[in-house]
């Protein structure tokens, strides 16, 4: 069972920023992704629904032989992780904002948060915020219309600059020196936002931390890969296939195929 492949799942191509820093640290190991971006953006839609979606690709990937699942979205993990577990019998990996770090690290006691309404909105956010960040200012933004766009390919567009702008500023005027990106799909705006934040502000995303327990917990499995060629990795999507295909170009052994589910 070592020789089967990661499972990564997200609503839609965002995840592959996740899965990026997986086959990374993990060279030597087969990956499937699926993008369901079909239904994105997950953090429009209510906890339920999350939740049956995140069964739905769960049950795919295991078909697949999946020997491990990663949730590579926020929303996905902060409404969904908890059943998962539940009513699987394979590991599953998530990713949930790095509040905790930016709360320990902040100088200027002000970090923002840019994530979806899915995860904003979730106990899991609520109860690490409440629990990390309650001596400082936390500010909170939806990042309404940016999941869309970067599922279009269209990060360095017009109107993706005016949402920016829109969000970030607002975080600016109130001196934070953390942004934590709650949505698996935000780092690839980071060129986009480093320019309106400055050099002062670091940014945080979850994807090598995700990567790291991923490798911890397939070691504690005995999981992982034996072999010492590179992995081969198939990727699926429910819709368009070009943006997945850009964002995976030049990566060797790659298939990128359209699968309706």
């Amino acid at each position: 069972m070592s020789n089967n492949p990661i499972g990564v799942f997200d609503s839609g191509v965002g995840g592959t920023s996740i899965w990026k820093e997986i086959i990374q640290r993990l060279p030597y190991e087969n990956t499937i992704y699926l993008a369901d971006s079909k239904n994105a953006p997950y953090g429009q839609k209510s906890k339920q629904e999350i939740i049956d979606i995140c069964i739905k690709n769960t049950e795919i990937l295991i078909s697949r032989g999946a020997k491990i699942i990663v949730i590579a979205c926020n929303t996905a993990t902060t409404n969904a992780i908890d059943v998962l577990r539940t009513k699987y019998n394979i590991p599953f990996i998530g990713i949930e904002p790095a509040i905790k770090p930016a709360a320990l690290a902040t100088k200027t006691k002000a970090i923002g948060i840019l994530a979806t309404k899915g995860t904003l909105s979730s106990d899991l956010f609520h109860k690490t915020t409440n629990q990390f960040a309650s001596n400082i200012l936390v500010i909170e933004q939806e990042g309404t219309g940016l999941v869309p766009l970067i599922e279009q390919n269209k990060m360095d567009s017009l109107e993706m600059k005016t949402l920016l702008k829109q969000f970030l500023n607002p975080m600016i005027q109130k001196n934070i020196d953390h942004l934590v990106l709650g949505c698996s799909h935000y780092p690839y705006l980071i060129p986009q936002i480093r320019t309106l934040v400055g050099n002062n502000v670091h940014i945080i995303d979850s994807g090598f931390a995700v990567a790291k327990q991923t490798e911890k917990v397939l070691a504690e499995l005995q999981l992982l890969n034996n072999n010492t060629k590179a992995g081969k990795h198939y990727l699926m999507s429910n819709s368009n296939t070009q943006t997945l295909a850009t964002l995976t170009n030049g990566i060797k052994e790659t298939t990128v195929e359209y699968i309706p589910f």
